[in-house]
């Protein structure tokens, strides 16, 4: 096994460790933690939201944690407060595991350089 994938498999633990014992809730999966993402970045508090809007939460927070890789950039809010962005290269092509690591690498980097969060 690739140490650098055992090792991010370690450092994901503890962060949904952490977020266990912030949010007083295990997030079930990396769905979960890119909504939390989502609405860290919104700023709007834990706001009812639709299914729609649920959606587009995790699209902000992968946009975010993407645009550490310098995948996007921020191009600003519109007029209800909501981020949008622009893919300034594209992904690689990756299989759903791959896609899954690569996310996971950059949350854990967000919770790092954004949050200040140690794991």
């Amino acid at each position: 096994m690739n140490t650098e994938i055992s090792d991010n498999k370690e450092i994901w633990f503890n962060l949904v460790r952490f977020l266990t014992q912030t949010t007083g809730k295990k997030p079930s999966d990396l769905n979960a933690v890119l909504f939390l993402i989502g609405l860290q970045e919104l700023g709007k508090g834990t706001a009812s939201f639709s299914k729609e809007e649920k959606q587009d939460l995790i699209h902000i927070a992968v946009c975010k944690v993407l645009s550490l890789g310098d995948y996007y950039t921020l191009d600003g809010l519109d007029a209800d407060g909501w981020p949008h962005w622009t893919l300034q290269k594209e992904l690689p092509s990756f299989d759903l595991i791959s896609q899954e690591n690569l996310l996971k690498h950059y949350v854990i980097e967000y919770f790092r350089t954004e949050v200040g969060v140690h794991i």
